[in-house]
């Protein structure tokens, strides 16, 4: 049977922020982190809890996805939480968004960076943002490199894992679904004016 470690962290996670693509679901933030692994090394001097395989977050709605993670806590009390995926795989987060509908956002590449200071998600090498409604995507956006901040609405996409857009990077792409058009009123049929047939 496989060694599991399970850490409810109140005090450190707790107070990791949320992320989305329209905002996050705001319940989120207030829910506990619960991060399983493998095996775990919590480092109290040095703010660090350190985690590795099959390593899942799940706060709220909020679902977080690696082989490996580091989670380092700053003077204030800000996570900042890095997620690398095993070789040949990706990294992923899922999460819903506010908003009227099943909606949702997701995520994947080779390494997820999170600061819930800023409340921006970085996707780093093999880089995808999905949004979706319930199952349908909406929007999906590909490239080296996604950054989003869910509160501002806006993300960026980069041709290089840098960060940065470079000539000889490759090129982003990204996909938009047409809108579903409400159905048109029927028309009523026209009442006849009195005395007429």
């Amino acid at each position: 049977m496989k060694n599991i470690l399970l850490l409810t962290l109140f005090s450190t996670v707790c107070s990791l922020g949320v992320m989305g693509a329209a905002h996050a679901e705001k319940a989120d933030s207030e829910k506990e982190a619960v991060i399983t692994a493998r095996s775990g090394l919590v480092d109290d001097v040095k703010q660090t809890r350190t985690l590795t395989g099959d390593v899942v977050l799940v706060k709220g709605t909020l679902t977080m996805k690696a082989g490996r993670a580091l989670i380092t806590e700053d003077p204030q009390g800000y996570q900042f939480i890095t997620f690398w995926a095993d070789p040949g795989k990706l990294a992923t987060f899922r999460q819903k968004r506010d908003g009227a509908g099943d909606l949702w956002v997701e995520g994947e590449a080779e390494r997820v960076e999170y600061n819930n200071k800023t409340e921006v998600v970085k996707l780093f090498s093999k880089a995808k943002l999905t949004r979706l409604e319930g199952t349908k995507p909406t929007d999906v956006a590909n490239g080296a490199f996604i950054s989003y901040d869910s509160r501002k609405e806006v993300f960026t996409m980069e041709n290089s894992d840098s960060g940065t857009s470079t000539p000889d990077g490759g090129s982003v792409r990204m996909v938009i679904q047409p809108k579903t058009k409400a159905p048109a009123a029927e028309k009523a049929p026209a009442t006849p004016a009195p005395g007429k047939k």
